[in-house]
């Protein structure tokens, strides 16, 4: 019992006050342009620029020519609390950070109906960072019994002794950084005057690097490709496929799908993530309408689903490796190595777009995520606190020219929380966000 309470103390110690980089449907960012998020991120069947195809190629049948550059700017504010189980002592840490997501579409239609476009998107990812002991990574490390013990048990004995009096348990440098960017040429044609098929061939690159975890070296089937070993670089490809269709000149309905895409493994980190380094993109598919309400106004919706559960190094619950008898059959990096825990969620999706002159279309969403983390997994998510469910988007478009518009959006992610259970007792991990974003339209 003293071994695992030391194991997860450590965990917890390395990864409070961590700053996260994370998307909020899971990972998964809530829409893929500027436009979409204004309306809750909804676009299956309801697609407005070059960039539809990352929601639904076969929207970009409807866009016509067009460029669009986009940059939001993301600021996730998280916090992470930990409470002994004797109730000896309680530290908590919280950070705010600024993450800047560009996006990149063009489109262009080579006839009346067949179009080729591509665009360039961040699907996801986490940054880290933490440089020193603060009190509250103090605080952690007094909770351990191990290091307690050297105090006679005295908590406040322990939190005010020098720093060389706690041992070697301090860590030093702890950080975390992974990115994902889609790079997707598309095809899409109308079959007729009201349907439209697409595909769009996916080249996804990963990028992960991870500093200052030593203290796993004892849990990982590969100590040596654990930590500290810059970054690593992972590549792999996909596909997209995706069907609209305008079922009466007012109602719209579309299609989409992903399967998983399998990703080479990160070489440099085959002793951390299970499958010996591999961190694959999980299947995604959902259907979406659209609604011409009245001039002017048209209100959209989605259902998502996102296959979370399905891949190892994201599903595989937490307490694999800490309660693992034998590294190299169930620790770090094995098939059967800890993972973040994450379910499979539903997303749902509504928005907006009213166009209240030649000049403005303002717009508002809302979207919805089922929750992917357990309250048995929560100490491990202080990593990736991906628990926002609810969003509420504002949007607006402004015609500078026939041809040239500014948009804006805004997302306000309400605060969730999520305290941990069984391994994970006495950990609570939190999460709020707001987003801004800005992108250019130029149709040619």
């Amino acid at each position: 019992m003293i071994r695992t309470g030391f194991k997860r103390t450590m965990l917890f110690s390395m990864l409070l006050a961590s700053g996260v980089a994370s998307a909020t449907d899971g990972y998964f960012q809530p829409g893929y342009s500027v436009q979409s998020v204004g309306m809750g991120g909804v676009g299956i069947a309801f697609p407005q620029d070059a960039l539809a195809t990352a929601t639904n190629p076969a929207g970009m049948a409807w866009v016509g020519d067009q460029v669009n550059f986009g940059l939001s700017v993301f600021r996730p504010d998280r916090n992470a609390t930990f409470t002994t189980q004797a109730g000896a002592a309680s530290f908590s840490g919280n950070q705010t950070q600024q993450f800047y997501i560009p996006e990149f579409g063009y489109n262009h239609m080579l006839n009346s109906r067949l179009a080729v476009g591509i665009a360039v998107f961040g699907n996801g990812g986490m940054n880290t960072g933490y440089s020193s002991l603060n009190t509250a990574t103090r605080g952690a490390q007094c909770a351990n019994p191990q290091v307690l013990q050297m105090f006679g048990g005295n908590v406040q004995q322990c939190l005010a002794s020098p720093a060389g009096q706690l041992g070697a348990f301090g860590v030093g440098s702890v950080g975390v950084d992974l990115q994902q960017l889609f790079i997707a040429p598309t095809v899409a044609w109308r079959i007729d005057d009201n349907n439209s098929i697409g595909i769009a061939l996916d080249y996804v690159h990963q990028n992960f690097g991870v500093t200052g975890i030593q203290a796993f070296q004892g849990l990982s089937s590969n100590p040596a490709n654990l930590t500290n070993n810059k970054h690593a670089q992972s590549d792999g490809f996909g596909f997209r496929i995706g069907w609209t269709g305008h079922i009466t000149p007012d109602l719209t309905l579309g299609a989409t799908y992903q399967p998983k895409i399998s990703m080479s493994p990160f070489k440099r980190y085959n002793g951390l993530f299970a499958e010996g380094g591999k961190f694959d993109i999980p299947a995604n598919y959902g259907v979406g309408i659209a609604w011409n309400a009245s001039p002017g106004l048209t209100l959209a919706g989605d259902v998502e689903r996102i296959d979370y559960g399905s891949i190892p190094a994201i599903a595989n619950p937490m307490i694999n490796s800490l309660v693992c008898g034998t590294p190299s059959s169930c620790g770090l990096g094995t098939a059967n190595g800890s993972g973040f825990g994450w379910r499979n969620v539903t997303v749902v999706k509504l928005g907006a777009a009213w166009a209240m002159d030649s000049q403005w279309t303002l717009r508002a969403g809302w979207n919805h995520s089922s929750q992917p983390i357990t309250s048995e997994n929560v100490l491990f998510n202080v990593l990736a606190p991906g628990v926002i469910e609810d969003h509420v988007t504002l949007g607006a478009t402004y015609a500078m020219s026939r041809d040239l518009a500014l948009s804006f959006d805004y997302v306000h992610a309400f605060n969730q929380t999520i305290t941990g259970t069984g391994a994970s007792q006495g950990t609570q991990i939190g999460m709020s966000q707001n987003t801004v974003g800005l992108s250019l339209g130029w149709k040619y």
